[in-house]
């Protein structure tokens, strides 16, 4: 994903995503899963690194788990997350790639042209 593929569309959806306070620190505490959420090796996906189960990120953040992932769903939707099924429970990391051509995309538009 480059930055000519972030739509304003896109760009605006994943800014309504982090304008919400606990949308931004569970985006932030993706970023360091192992630190953030103390798990057990064995509770971390092998074959999804850097995931976390909701109910894990539920637990930290001290909200209702029908809010949790009402916010993960926009969140993934905006293209911030992924997420596996595994059983009957759900897992979720960040998107690298989207966030990087974000970040990237943001930075176009807002700094100043040098003269």
């Amino acid at each position: 994903m480059s930055n000519q593929d972030l739509s304003n569309e896109e760009r605006m959806a994943i800014l309504k995503a982090l304008s919400n306070e606990t949308r931004m620190n569970i985006l932030c505490w993706l970023r360091n899963p192992e630190e953030q959420f103390n798990l057990e090796p064995s509770k971390l996906r092998e074959d999804f690194p850097g995931s976390v189960c909701v109910g894990n990120i539920q637990e930290k953040s001290g909200l209702t788990q029908s809010v949790i992932s009402s916010y993960l769903a926009s969140m993934q939707k905006a293209g911030l997350l992924e997420s596996r099924r595994f059983g009957q429970w759900t897992y979720y990391r960040r998107n690298e790639a989207a966030i990087q051509a974000f970040l990237k995309s943001i930075a176009s538009d807002l700094q100043a042209s040098e003269k």
